[in-house]
């Protein structure tokens, strides 16, 4: 059974979802700590022509806390919305997307993970991605092992025999720890995507909404096999 293990993103670039479509079970890593100015409730989108960073609103937000223990304002979610409209109107899904986006940020739910968790199962709907999506903390595995011991421990224990990890892990996992427990390591790394964005000058690399408000669903999917294992 094929596993990855990421933080839960925010409507993060398409490759995060590369990375869910890539394996059988997708565990949402919600109990390690916030990183401020990281990507847990930011991204970017199209505004103008130019990448534009949104970021959702956070209660107290700490390095020193977990994702999980973090609470959303709901302040943006109106703002937000309404510069996705103002800035897509006339995106050719825009009228089928606009509604899909409207559910997941008026979603209820304040723990951050929790609605970012939440987030992503819509979108893999949206997407007929059928990977299993759990979520770390629900885990039960030995809560003070760090790094790759961590990782390994939370494989074991749904049972994965591959790990799959985004191309910056290369720096972070070594092979050989892995198979030393049995566990077959690989890393995803995304090859270029292009697609209209209106007329303008084409800009990678940007939430996955851009591309969801350009693309249909089955374009969409070809794109989530654009990457080589290595």
């Amino acid at each position: 059974m094929k596993a990855a293990i990421m933080q839960p993103y925010l409507m993060p670039y398409i490759g995060y979802f590369q990375l869910i479509n890539s394996v059988d079970v997708f565990v949402v890593y919600d109990d390690v700590n916030f990183i401020k100015k990281g990507w847990v409730n930011r991204n970017n989108i199209l505004v103008n022509g130019k990448a534009h960073l949104f970021s959702a609103a956070l209660k107290d937000a700490s390095q020193n806390k977990r994702i999980n223990e973090i609470e959303l304002d709901t302040v943006w979610k109106k703002d937000f919305l309404k510069t996705i409209s103002l800035s897509y109107k006339k995106a050719p899904f825009f009228e089928t997307v606009f509604p899909v986006l409207e559910n997941i940020i008026n979603h209820e739910e304040k723990n951050l993970a929790r609605f970012i968790t939440n987030s992503l199962r819509e979108i893999c709907h949206y997407l007929s991605i059928e990977t299993k999506i759990l979520v770390s903390s629900e885990i039960e595995k030995d809560n003070n092992l760090k790094g790759s011991d961590k990782i390994i421990e939370i494989c074991k224990r749904i049972g994965a025999r591959q790990y799959t990890n985004a191309i910056g892990g290369m720096e972070l996992y070594d092979a050989k720890t892995f198979e030393n427990d049995g566990i077959w390591l690989h890393f995803i790394k995304s090859k270029p995507i292009v697609y209209a964005q209106f007329k303008n000058e084409f800009i990678p690399w940007l939430s996955i909404i851009d591309v969801m408000l350009f693309n249909s669903p089955s374009e969409i999917k070809k794109m989530l096999d654009q990457y080589e294992l290595l």
